[in-house]
């Protein structure tokens, strides 16, 4: 325990990064609404993700394909050993590059039949800009990571959409009364 002349200082036994500062800065709040929900903008995509199973970069093809075959799903997205995002595999492509040449699939590396360059948002983005984002890639659901590129979930327009259904049930009513009178 780091002794300063017969005081204990306990953020440093605690959590010894943790340093006091003279140069606090207030925490960013988040605009609330008339019930005290948070704004659909600043709402951010944790909120509403859906955990993604994912297929390790290591595996063989007949491997990927039999995961994808118990999860009932034509692509998945893979993984490193870190769970950094590497990438899409599809179950058409790899029967294709595989089967369709003859490379047997119990020995041939996934590696090769990853698609690169997916659709992907941050989890600390609003739901408001992955809306966007997934309305321009024109996609139904994209993969969600941390900004050091670690898989947590995915989203989907489905998960938005009701999020924004949601928000606008709580959202108070407009009334007359409240409105500027006109000249």
């Amino acid at each position: 325990m780091p002794n300063q002349g017969g005081v204990v200082d306990f953020t440093a036994t605690v959590n010894p990064v943790l340093k006091p500062t003279s140069d606090r800065k207030p925490m960013e709040q988040i605009k609330r609404n008339y019930f005290g929900g948070a704004n659909f903008e600043a709402r951010t995509v944790k909120d509403i993700i859906a955990p993604a199973k994912s297929i390790s970069n290591k595996v063989s093809v007949r491997a990927a394909l039999d995961q994808m075959q118990a999860q009932t799903t034509d692509s998945s997205p893979v993984i490193d050993q870190c769970g950094e995002l590497l990438g899409i595999l599809s179950k058409n492509k790899m029967n294709r590059n595989v089967g369709g040449f003859g490379h047997d699939p119990k020995t041939e590396p996934v590696e090769a039949q990853i698609e690169k360059g997916n659709a992907y948002c941050f989890e600390d983005q609003t739901i408001a800009e992955a809306e966007q984002m997934v309305l321009n890639a024109k996609l139904g659901e994209v993969f969600v990571v941390t900004r050091e590129k670690l898989l947590v979930g995915t989203i989907n327009i489905e998960a938005i959409v009701q999020e924004k259904r949601w928000r606008k049930r709580l959202a108070p009513p407009k009334s007359r009364a409240l409105r500027a009178p006109q000249s």
